[in-house]
């Protein structure tokens, strides 16, 4: 009797072990309660979804404190995403309402306490984008709970608003613009104030995102108004010197957004502007069109973010005395402009089509507009100093894809790892390419089998859905998001990927201005994995050499 009762007592205790939760959790507005979601025997994960950081927004305003609720309020449902175009632009979903986040907090036999905290941006061209379940065909791509599990760090996952209501700017103080940037701002305050509630060390936060969400970070490291909040940031495949990032010239847009919605252009405008209805607004939007060589889809991102004097007191590369305590980790796909070029120009991405040398030159024509004719040739003429003679199809389409990468991400996001670390006190820089190749090449695939990873290829190895949907994937997807978990998680706990609860294939060395070393990610990585100077001839010819030409006023 008396040993079926110490059997008992183990079983019970075995089984109030696995059983660690939060269970309800003090905020600042209120009481939550999220759902437990048991992984194995001894570790499980509370995940609350829909918790509110901020009131419902007014029309271009910043948010405001959320005023609280009474009673227990149940985050087990996924708020609306921010209020955004469809694909097709031709209807508008989604909420006003929806400064909400997402929160995921793993445990072992013991509720966790004093984790990482990690909180994601979403991308989508500051257009579109949400966090709020389902991505596309029922499949949730940002579920924060293998990073979570596997990492053991708290993921968090925001809303901001997107589009017009997050982005249109009239380029004074009338308009300021950045709505959306002041959004993810107040997310970041909130799980500062709050996530040691949940679990979590407030004095470790990392900021983490992808394409318009790296340039997010981006932002967010470079403004003044985050001082003490985060101590570390990841931008993936964006930052703030993308061509498609900064909006230099915001009331083009804001007057072509008036006369949709049939507001004046003058004096009257912005208050014309406020009292038009939000889904009005949205639908405004100028139209994403179709690229072309001439006219690349790139130049066409017409709603991000704009120096304002107050979230951006000056241009981007006077700013980055603010991140000079902040650890940095940021890198790009060898591929990401694939696919923006092939949209560009769509024979890149047909087997069975050429692409004319021509394409090449006018795609290039743009990119190098505002130097005329001598930048075009200058450009094309280090572009095809390799090429063979006459050049295969294969090498003027890599060839194209190469300067839609080098352009609208590669170069850009080399300057900021750059000036990152010239500028870096106690902050640590590092420097990534996945080089990965995408899952969509092959024979029967279709794309060309030469195509590497593409723009967005990381964020399914981020996330660990090689493991959480195991038959669209093979052993060597789920090495590769192994490591990336475990090097996004290992920076996010030290500050440096090396080190921290998971073991990596490869020691990745801090970049510094001299040696501007970086990490080749891929799923067959060893310790010979380290590169240095990032395609160098390419960006001294974007970055030194372009920029000394004469600018051509009339090609603006």
């Amino acid at each position: 009797m008396e040993k079926l009762k110490i059997l008992l007592a183990v079983v019970f205790s075995l089984g109030m072990a696995s059983a660690a939760s939060l269970g309800v959790v003090q905020t600042e507005g209120g009481s939550v309660q999220g759902q437990n979601i048991p992984l194995d025997r001894i570790r499980s994960v509370d995940v609350f979804k829909g918790i509110p950081f901020a009131a419902k927004p007014g029309t271009f305003e910043k948010p405001k404190p959320h005023p609280g609720w009474d009673g227990i309020l149940k985050a087990t449902k996924f708020a609306k995403r921010c209020l955004q175009i469809s694909m097709l632009q031709t209807s508008s979903f989604g909420s006003e309402d929806c400064l909400y986040l997402n929160i995921w907090v793993p445990h072992g036999q013991q509720v966790s306490s004093n984790l990482p905290v990690m909180i994601w941006f979403y991308g989508g061209g500051f257009m579109v984008g949400g966090s709020m379940g389902p991505n596309f065909l029922n499949n949730y791509l940002y579920s924060g709970q293998e990073i979570a599990d596997r990492g053991n760090v708290i993921v968090v996952s925001v809303g901001y608003r997107v589009g017009t209501l997050g982005f249109l700017s009239s380029g004074d103080s009338r308009l300021p613009g950045n709505y959306g940037l002041w959004d993810q701002h107040a997310a970041i305050a909130w799980v500062h104030r709050n996530i040691r509630s949940f679990g979590g060390d407030p004095d470790n936060i990392t900021l983490f995102g992808e394409s318009a969400g790296g340039a997010s970070v981006s932002f967010q490291t470079l403004t003044p108004h985050n001082k003490g909040l985060f101590k570390r940031a990841i931008s993936q495949s964006g930052v703030a010197f993308c061509p498609w990032a900064l909006n230099k010239n915001p009331r083009k847009v804001v007057e072509e957004v008036a006369e949709k919605v049939g507001c004046p252009t003058d004096d009257r405008m912005v208050a014309c502007l406020k009292s038009t209805s939000a889904v009005t607004l949205t639908m405004a939007a100028p139209l994403v069109t179709q690229g072309s060589p001439d006219y690349p889809g790139v130049k066409n991102l017409p709603l991000s973010p704009v120096v304002d004097g107050d979230f951006l007191p000056d241009q981007p590369v006077n700013l980055f005395h603010n991140a000079a305590e902040i650890d940095y980790l940021s890198g790009v796909n060898d591929m990401d402009g694939h696919l923006f070029t092939i949209q560009d120009i769509p024979s890149l991405g047909n087997k069975t089509q050429e692409t004319p040398i021509e394409d090449v030159k006018r795609l290039l024509a743009a990119y190098t507009k505002e130097k005329g004719q001598a930048g075009m040739e200058i450009a094309f003429a280090e572009y095809s100093s390799n090429w063979g003679s006459p050049p295969s199809q294969t090498t003027i389409k890599r060839t194209a894809v190469d300067i839609g990468t080098d352009y609208i991400f590669l170069v850009p996001i080399q300057t900021a790892i750059y000036l990152h670390a010239a500028n870096a006190r106690s902050g640590r820089t590092y420097s990534y390419m996945l080089s990965e190749p995408s899952l969509m090449a092959g024979p029967a695939k279709p794309f060309h089998d030469w195509v590497g990873a593409d723009h967005a290829d990381d964020l399914q190895y981020v996330f660990g859905k090689p493991f959480t949907t195991p038959k669209a994937y093979g052993d060597r997807h789920r090495d590769l998001s192994g490591y990336m978990i475990a090097y996004w998680t290992n920076f996010a706990r030290t500050g440096d990927p090396n080190k921290g609860n998971l073991k990596v294939p490869a020691t990745w060395p801090e970049f510094t201005t001299t040696e501007q070393q970086f990490l080749d990610i891929n799923a067959k990585m060893n310790e010979s994995s380290i590169g240095q100077k990032i395609r160098l001839r390419f960006v001294h010819l974007w970055t030194s050499i372009l920029p000394s030409l004469p600018s051509h006023a009339d090609n603006q």
